[in-house]
């Protein structure tokens, strides 16, 4: 985790192959995928890894069952496609990272007896098309069935009708920052360069005009750097534009943003093991409520958006959240229960040959930008491998710089995924001496830790005993301090806001534990990075800012 791995690159040190600018999913990946074909790496990142979009999705892992609808009654063999190449990527990301991810049941509640095969059918034609990427096969259950394993659903919706039953389908479930993490991580290990906090502020030319690396002002110290290279990739997500205005200002726009809000809520609204799906709310979106760290986790809106690193959700979008799922259970849906609401920009891409801008693509777009940038924006978590793997192909389709390998990041296990299997946790269990007490760690920590980690689990429990910091940073709550000093250390983790919200996920799950622990945080990040008084009174206030971002407060309240 060491801080700049390359500044004061020489004026006679050879440049990079590649630059990516930006450290989402898709930058993470395009980064890992061409430094294990050999290439020369170097990531930059304005935030932190992760920080935009990648942390705030829907945390499904998922070939989308409402574009395979669109496909079948539009006829829209695009759309169809689309859906076969996620459901593909589906199992090659459950594979390549069990400890952040696993299949998840997703009921479909049918109150109408014509539901019934209607979904079922829907269902069948998504195994399909999975084929033998299939995780586990939809089934129809019995409303006895379906109260027994979704104690919470309504046995009858607000227009009195009965439940005739539910369809249930299986998709993927992951931690979307903590896979962000550990693709920077093993991008790092196959001799990436890589850096957060460093904002591209212009591009570097070539004696033919052309694009030759970047010029980046490393937002933690001031200082300004450059970082030169064959080829620049843009994979900014909601800010792709705003570089691709560096290259020319006059340029058309390519993002069309849409903000997605989620709110987190206690676990008994969902039994710990299965998700709902609400197929059509009022203006016709679907709405996933899903057990997710301890928590469930109900979203999504749809509504436009400025481009921005900290958007907010709004108390409207979750009234309609809430609104949304209140029919679908038994629980008394309250207000007063959001333990935690965040907002995400989708970066939506026009496709650049239409005549409209009516066609938005949830797909990906890959283009050659002036100066030979080349740009890859859209697409989703599900399909980062892929999409990544299409734009260095891209990149080496230019000439300008040759790969010592084939692509081979469809079977390449990420850090921590090598030595984990779903019994980690009792390995951890009983090798890890609890430092301040006598007993035997809690199963509930021990789980989390092979969750999160995966094998790299045993560094955080050395640390713990070594350093004597296995307390828990929120009560009620599994993250320890150790695993502090472990993000500092072994996960680029810079500031407050990179360990709260995205190495681990309190942000998220409880804005009140977090501001419990965020004091300790503060502390222990303060003693590792050498941070002054002064500092550590400037993280805690962008802590204290974050937590009213989250629980709905205005930024002065």
């Amino acid at each position: 985790g060491q801080r700049r791995p390359w500044f004061g690159q020489g004026p006679k040190a050879e440049p990079f192959d590649v630059v990516v600018v930006g450290g989402g999913g898709t930058g993470a990946g395009i980064a890992l995928d061409a430094a294990t074909r050999g290439l020369r790496v170097a990531l930059v990142e304005q935030a932190d890894f992760g920080a935009g979009t990648s942390s705030r999705s829907t945390k499904l892992v998922h070939g989308g069952v409402r574009y395979l609808e669109k496909a079948f009654w539009g006829l829209d063999y695009g759309q169809l496609k689309l859906v076969f190449e996620a459901l593909a990527e589906r199992k090659t990301l459950l594979e390549n990272a069990p400890h952040l991810s696993h299949p998840l049941p997703i009921m479909t509640p049918c109150y109408k007896w014509w539901e019934v095969p209607y979904y079922w059918a829907g269902m069948k034609m998504y195994d399909l098309v999975a084929g033998t990427r299939t995780l586990v096969p939809s089934r129809f259950l019995s409303t006895a069935a379906s109260r027994h394993d979704f104690p919470t659903l309504a046995p009858a919706n607000s227009q009195g009708e009965s439940l005739k039953g539910t369809i249930v389908y299986y998709d993927g479930q992951f931690n979307d920052s903590r896979l962000c993490a550990a693709l920077v991580c093993t991008a790092a290990q196959y001799g990436a360069a890589v850096a957060n906090y460093c904002r591209v502020e212009s591009l570097l030319e070539g004696p033919d005009g052309e694009a030759a690396g970047v010029r980046c002002k490393d937002l933690l110290s001031g200082k300004e750097f450059e970082v030169r290279a064959r080829v620049v990739v843009n994979a900014a997500g909601p800010f792709s534009d705003g570089v691709r205005r560096l290259a020319d200002p006059g340029t058309a726009k390519l993002i069309a943003p849409s903000a997605g809000v989620h709110i987190t809520l206690p676990d008994y609204y969902s039994p710990d093991t299965t998700g709902l799906i609400v197929p059509k709310t009022k203006d016709g979106r679907v709405v996933f409520l899903l057990p997710w760290q301890g928590f469930t986790i109900a979203g999504t809106t749809d509504s436009s958006s400025d481009i921005t690193l900290r958007p907010r959700p709004s108390e409207r979008e979750v009234g309609f959240i809430l609104e949304a799922i209140r029919d679908y259970l038994t629980v008394d849906v309250r207000r007063s229960d959001v333990l935690s609401a965040w907002s995400g920009i989708r970066p939506l891409a026009l496709d650049p040959g239409a005549q409209d801008t009516a066609s938005i693509s949830r797909d990906h777009v890959l283009l050659q930008d002036a100066k030979g940038l080349i740009t890859i924006a859209g697409g989703k978590w599900t399909t980062y491998r892929s999409m990544a793997e299409q734009t260095v192909d891209f990149v080496l389709a230019t000439g300008k710089v040759r790969a010592s390998g084939e692509c081979v990041t469809e079977r390449l296990p990420l850090l921590g995924a090598a030595g984990f299997t779903p019994t980690l946790f009792t390995d951890i269990a009983q090798t890890y001496t609890v430092p301040h007490r006598p007993g035997a760690i809690d199963t509930r920590v021990a789980k989390h830790l092979a969750r999160a980690y995966g094998d790299r689990a045993f560094e955080v429990t050395r640390l713990a005993e070594e350093l004597g910091l296995g307390r828990r940073l929120a009560r009620g709550h599994p993250e320890l301090e150790a695993e502090v000093v472990y993000a500092v250390r072994h996960e680029y983790c810079r500031t407050v806001d990179d360990f709260l919200a995205r190495r681990t996920r309190l942000l998220f799950k409880d804005v009140r534990a977090t501001s419990e622990a965020l004091p300790r945080v503060v502390e222990l990040m303060g003693a590792e990075l050498g941070w002054s008084k002064a500092e550590c009174r400037s993280q805690r206030a962008l802590g204290e800012s974050l937590i009213r971002d989250f629980s709905l407060q205005s930024p002065q309240s």
